[in-house]
């Protein structure tokens, strides 16, 4: 199947057209299952982005189209999009497997995700006002919600389509424009996505795309003075030098979405089979690189040896191989950076003492592949427990009271999600209050849906994707004060 999918489009996006790199450059995208190259991408950098910020300016200026156009007709184009996505949902797909690597029938589920998310958007965009306020004195009080203007998206390699979509259709729905920098490991989905930008009928200039670079093509886009709106989904040490660079030459809002270390605690009233299967998905699914993948997996003790027992012997049938295969559950990692990282983080696990059930080695010579890994006996301060893997890569920590776990829930510098499975409604609540995270599930895990806000607590980032939530980040309020006149006595 994989050899049916064909490459359509690898130049930069700007004003609705595909043009080459101003520097002609271009760089290989690879396909993680074979480590052999795809194609060619144009390498954007800062000459690319200044005309990409440009085309997006010039669309936004005063009296354009998109400035002029109803709300309403925002949330049509919104909704035609998402049609085109469904018409092509299939070889999106595909596209997204080959360079993913991620297996084909969660690739089309994360396509249906982005039809779902348009039109939650398509839905808001006329539906977005201010407010009067009864202001002390002879005044008429109001506020009037407005774009920003550019923005400037930077989307990770783990959920290219998904991330790309959470991107643009909030800022499109407020009325922005938007440049964005796919990851360099994964840009084909959205490029062809802008083809059908184009047919959906959106004006020049309101969504542009320039693969390239972090140093050479995100920094700029970063750093550009006319970009008001930042926007990342990445690691915790990217976000950190965003931050640094969107203060740096001028004052940008920032919003950020990074790393995780999710804890997922089982008590012992727990359904353990439904537990053992949840949190097994919840870590291994998408390969482990999930941002908010319950990567430690606290286990009451009543309950310890048997769920790991249980754990280990689902991981061992977990399907790994040809992601175009309707079995495969698990396909490569997306590169060979992050291969040999999740390797050497496994051979930390081994040798600081945490027992390895089952996994921990690299599967055949060609593509990135790992086996599902499941790690028992650890402890917090170990760097399996510590860092984030963003693999296949399982760690179960025993504990004895609820309050313990949730002290060493919290005993991280991330906080993007955290799960408890238990029959004790009162055990659930108090979890849910203390824990510090952006998400917190109950008896499920990784339950997404476009209505409800997500993002993170301390270093897991700043801000909120989707939701109502989701639309604030891409808006700013003006206080428009007026006098009323006194009659004469």
């Amino acid at each position: 199947m994989a050899n049916q999918v064909s490459v359509k489009y690898t130049q930069i996006f700007i004003n609705n057209e595909f043009v080459d790199s101003v520097n002609g450059k271009k760089f290989p995208t690879i396909n993680p299952a074979t480590g052999e190259q795809i194609c060619l991408v144009a390498e954007g950098d800062e000459a690319d982005i200044n005309n990409a910020v440009a085309a997006a300016k010039e669309a936004f200026k005063l009296g354009s189209t998109w400035r002029t156009m109803d709300a309403s007709a925002r949330g049509a184009l919104l909704n035609k999009l998402a049609d085109l996505l469904a018409r092509d949902a299939d070889y999106i797909a595909k596209l997204e497997t080959l360079d993913n690597g991620k297996p084909y029938k969660l690739a089309i589920g994360d396509v249906y995700g982005c039809i779902s998310e348009l039109r939650y958007y398509a839905g808001w965009a006329d539906k977005i006002h201010g407010k009067t306020i009864p202001m002390d004195g002879n005044h008429l009080a109001y506020t009037r919600v407005e774009p920003f203007g550019v923005c400037g998206a930077i989307i990770p390699w783990n959920f290219p389509m998904i991330l790309f979509i959470w991107k643009i259709a909030p800022a499109l729905c407020t009325g922005n424009v938007i440049v964005v920098k796919p990851a360099e490991q994964t840009p084909l989905t959205a490029l062809y996505t802008c083809s059908l930008i184009k047919e959906a009928g959106f004006p020049p200039g309101v969504v542009n795309v320039v693969p390239g670079y972090g140093p050479t093509a995100g920094a700029p886009l970063v750093n550009h003075p006319d970009v008001q709106k930042i926007t990342f989904t990445g690691s915790t040490e990217v976000g950190q030098l965003i931050l640094q660079g969107a203060g740096k030459d001028s004052i940008k809002s920032v919003s950020l979405e990074l790393g995780g270390k999710s804890p997922l605690v089982i008590m012992d009233d727990a359904d353990i089979d439904q537990a053992v299967v949840v949190a097994h998905e919840a870590c291994m699914v998408n390969q482990g690189q999930c941002c908010c993948a319950a990567t430690r997996t606290f286990v009451q003790e009543g309950i310890y040896d048997e769920f790991v027992r249980k754990t280990k012997e689902l991981a061992l049938k977990r399907v790994v191989g040809d992601p175009f295969d309707d079995a495969t559950q698990q396909g490569p990692q997306v590169d060979e950076e992050q291969f040999n990282k999740i390797l050497s983080l496994i051979e930390s696990g081994k040798k600081e003492g945490a027992k390895l059930e089952c996994g921990g080695k690299a599967i055949s010579s060609k593509g990135y592949f790992i086996q599902p890994t499941v790690f028992s006996n650890v402890t917090d301060n170990m760097r399996i427990a510590v860092e984030e893997i963003f693999g296949p890569v399982q760690q179960i920590f025993k504990f004895k009271t609820l309050d313990e776990a949730i002290e060493r829930s919290n005993d991280t510098t991330y906080g993007l999600a955290a799960g408890i499975f238990t029959k004790n409604l009162d055990t659930a609540n108090m979890y849910t209050q203390a824990v510090r995270a952006g998400t917190v599930w109950v008896n499920t895990f990784l339950a997404f849906g476009p209505q409800t806000p997500f993002g993170g607590y301390k270093m897991s980032g700043i801000g909120r994707e989707s939701g109502e939530d989701g639309l604030h980040e891409y808006c700013q309020i003006k206080s428009v004060v007026v006098a009323i006149p006194q009659k004469n006595a």
